[in-house]
């Protein structure tokens, strides 16, 4: 088993590896290395929209999909399926994109990505039993970022590094023509690192809906 293996494999479902990292001892038993998988850009939310779940009409069509598609790549590799959602109890994420070396906190609080910047997102995980060799870690595109445009983006001003005012964000979504609703964040959208990963407007609403 081989990063390079997974990647590939991934990638015939429309599915990017975010990161990988290995697992302590004990914190999935009888699992040595975590691979976390997001949206490969561009064209997910195209493929996605052609997908059964998407068109059935029944709720949460992402996650359903997710599962599916996760678990039934997890059975091809002989490894493990986990997911950021169903809990609780909730698997911890975060902590995991933090500790592969590929995400890290913004400026605003939010996961910053090497590759999707603020638009990262992860739709599962795949717990491997080998310890697999793993790229060095990469570096954080804000430390590069002068303008940092994050910090100002945000229309009410809900997004700052040590907290997130959660009711002036979704007051502010509830207003008709709200241009972050039907775009996706804005903040999120001024990050340079989010803006080369091309994610469809109709994705960030999709989301944005069930957020608000």
């Amino acid at each position: 088993m081989t990063l390079a293996r997974i990647t590939a494999r991934a990638a015939l479902h429309h599915l990017a590896v975010m990161g990988a990292l290995h697992l302590k001892a004990d914190e999935v038993p009888g699992h040595a290395t975590l691979v976390l998988l997001g949206p490969l850009e561009p064209g997910f939310w195209t493929a996605f929209t052609q997908t059964p779940e998407y068109r059935d009409g029944t709720p949460d069509p992402m996650d359903r999909w997710s599962t599916r598609i996760i678990t039934a790549l997890a059975e091809d590799l002989g490894a493990a399926p986990l997911f950021p959602f169903g809990g609780p109890p909730w698997k911890p994420f975060t902590d995991w994109a933090r500790r592969s070396g590929r995400a890290w906190p913004s400026p605003v609080g939010l996961l910053v990505h090497d590759v999707a910047g603020l638009m990262v997102s992860y739709r599962g995980a795949l717990a491997i039993p080998e310890r697999l060799a793993l790229p060095a870690p990469a570096r954080c595109p804000c430390e590069t970022c002068e303008a940092q445009p994050c910090r100002t983006a945000c229309p009410v001003d809900a997004l700052k590094p040590d907290a997130y005012d959660v009711p002036a964000c979704k007051a502010d979504l509830d207003r008709p023509g709200n241009d972050c609703r039907a775009r996706g964040c804005a903040v999120r959208r001024a990050c340079p690192v989010s803006q080369a990963h091309a994610r469809a407007e109709a994705q960030s609403a999709f989301h944005m809906g069930y957020f608000a």
